[in-house]
């Protein structure tokens, strides 16, 4: 199957090279798309020279910088249009080893549409992280694993590898987030369609040069989101077929009517 990484970038110009340099040593069929919303710093340029040295690299600007789940809308529409089969998720800033890109690809099989690269399955890490922020993205994901049901450990990882059919099954083209809530709406849309998860363990980096764009306020958006997505689809239904059934349910002492 024809297979394709897609990367967002915005002022990456640190880290776009010897991110691209790794790719295609480590994945020498796999083709590259870098979607950069006009960063100032060069980074379109320099990840144009790479495309020249190396091949199998495109560049896509976008005019304006509108959000990670709108570059990956974009990226998505694309590379689905030129027929590519397999499509990765991958961050810029060299937190997603291209190394472990061929166990997550293997690990798409038949039964599976979506592979998340996983820091909490066996094998994975997460070195030179904080106590407390290991604690708050495992707290964060166990919550959301729990109040959406789903099957990962992970679903705030963004490195992953989509069935193309799947990405289309579960409507991820339609989705509205525009942060890093993208990772976890797009797993959910999956396990509601009912399309098959899989996870493979990667040792996740932190981020060395630039400046992270995670902050208080993407946490506070995840949790808020999650939490009205499970009372919408779990909790109210509930509810509602309870207070219907109550409705239609004659009392004890009074006999059903037509018998």
């Amino acid at each position: 199957m024809r297979s394709i990484v897609v990367v967002p970038t915005y002022q990456e110009a640190d880290n776009v090279v010897e991110l691209l340099r790794r790719l295609r040593g480590a994945n020498p069929d796999v083709d590259v798309l870098v979607v950069d919303d006009s960063s100032p710093d060069g980074t379109a340029e320099l990840a144009r020279a790479a495309g020249e040295e190396l091949g199998g690299i495109d560049v896509l600007v976008r005019p304006t910088k509108d959000g990670l789940g709108n570059a990956y809308r974009t990226g998505f529409r694309v590379v689905i249009e030129r027929g590519y089969e397999r499509i990765v998720q991958m961050d810029a800033d060299l937190s997603h080893d291209p190394a472990a890109l061929p166990s997550l690809l293997d690990a798409l099989t038949d039964d599976v549409g979506l592979v998340v690269g996983s820091r909490y399955v066996p094998g994975g890490e997460i070195p030179h992280w904080s106590i407390h922020r290991r604690a708050l993205s495992r707290w964060g994901n166990r919550y959301t694993r729990w109040a959406l049901r789903l099957r990962i450990t992970d679903a705030t990882s963004g490195y992953r590898v989509w069935r193309t059919t799947t990405l289309l099954r579960a409507g991820v083209l339609d989705l509205t987030a525009v942060g890093y809530l993208f990772q976890i709406e797009a797993a959910y849309r999956v396990v509601r369609a009912g399309e098959g998860l899989a996870e493979a363990p990667i040792i996740f980096t932190d981020r060395v040069r630039g400046e992270s764009k995670m902050h208080g306020m993407v946490i506070w958006e995840g949790l808020s989101h999650v939490t009205w997505w499970a009372a919408r689809d779990y909790v109210l239904p509930g509810l509602r077929h309870a207070i219907r059934r109550r409705a239609t349910t004659p009392p004890a002492d009074e006999p059903a009517r037509g018998r």
